[in-house]
């Protein structure tokens, strides 16, 4: 199991970075780079390989409306020939409200145009031409649109590799289908190890059912806060779990309209209906605290990873179990180094 960490897209980036270059030396294996409508995570990416050696770079995520296909591909073979192929593309639809509201796109077709800009992507780090006539994308412009003067074109450099991880933070029923068909990793949110077959179950096995085994076995990163010790039981670990709650209730809440929210249909798939109905009505009246409360403790308990050692060694069976190879932590207490140095013996030893 790998160890990965987030880069906020909101926080001091250059700070962030001294800390990423910190956590490698420790034996961090993958950094990930949101990028949401804040600065781009393509420059940061390119950054980050400049300023690392060993450490897997990935995007978490770029989404499929503000680029082109081609594009991708080509951020695709950029990032990782600055990195000496070190690059995870990450790739995801985000919302309605961030491509229409901010970049101007009609949110159409999200599940088809992410499977075919990984089509696409993955033609042109073969460089083969791209023809390609799909539902969202057609290359080169069909017959009597444009000036009619576009032709197939293949990209000029030889990449560094012509197959780099592709991963699809899918959500809903037919994208996770198409993720466990087509994508070499699935980035989900909200993931409880135990229970996450009830909500997304149908949908992978579905998935892998008509996957190309050349893909081999679809990788699954979830992302849990970490803090290991005798002090994180009972109010010790509720002072960490709270932590979580503005940031639950406001994707469960506040991530979307009311008839639209996928973070809000997750909940609900996990059995807390009534709690996703509570905590919508209040974040959305505006009472973000009330809607913090209104979290279920038990589901930031068994997302998390937070109590004595040997319980969150217990813990990590399950989240083998479910077939996580890539653990995304945010490590809490007072030197989160040690706290990854300590995960990782534990992961050893589960």
């Amino acid at each position: 199991m790998k160890l990965g960490m987030s880069i906020n897209y909101v926080g001091d980036f250059h700070s962030s970075v001294e800390k990423v270059i910190e956590y490698e030396n420790a034996g961090l294996d993958i950094v990930w780079v949101a990028e949401a409508y804040s600065i781009d995570a393509v420059s940061q990416v390119g950054f980050l390989a400049a300023k690392t050696k060993k450490i897997e770079i990935g995007t978490g995520i770029l989404n499929v409306y503000s680029r082109t296909a081609a594009a991708i591909a080509q951020t695709a073979a950029g990032c990782d020939y600055v990195s000496n192929g070190r690059f995870i593309l990450g790739l995801g639809a985000s919302g309605p409200q961030v491509i229409e509201g901010f970049h101007g796109v009609p949110y159409e077709k999200p599940m088809k145009r992410i499977s075919e800009y990984i089509d696409i992507t993955r033609m042109a780090l073969k460089r083969e031409p791209l023809i390609y006539s799909g539902k969202t994308v057609q290359i080169p412009l069909p017959e009597g649109t444009g000036t009619g003067l576009g032709k197939p074109l293949k990209l000029i450099n030889h990449p560094v590799r012509n197959e780099i991880p592709i991963w699809w933070a899918s959500l809903m029923p037919l994208s996770v289908k198409e993720t466990a068909r087509s994508a070499d990793g699935w980035l989900p949110v909200f993931f409880v190890p135990d229970e996450f077959q009830k909500v997304w179950g149908d949908d992978l096995k579905a998935g892998t059912a008509l996957r190309n085994q050349d893909l081999g076995k679809l990788s699954i990163a979830a992302s849990a806060t970490v803090a290991i010790g005798e002090e994180y039981v009972n109010e010790g670990a509720d002072r960490v779990l709270d932590r979580q709650r503005p940031t639950t209730a406001l994707y469960w809440g506040g991530m979307g309209a009311r008839d639209k929210n996928f973070y809000n249909t997750i909940a609900q798939k996990y059995g807390y209906e009534e709690e996703a109905i509570e905590i919508q009505d209040l974040y959305l009246d505006g009472q973000k605290d009330a809607a913090a409360a209104a979290v279920p403790g038990d589901f930031l308990q068994r997302a998390n990873l937070v109590g004595p050692a040997s319980y969150v060694k217990e813990r990590l069976g399950a989240w083998k179990e479910a077939g996580v190879n890539v653990l995304n932590i945010t490590p809490v207490g007072p030197d989160p180094v040690a706290t990854m140095g300590t995960l990782r013996q534990l992961i050893e030893d589960a």
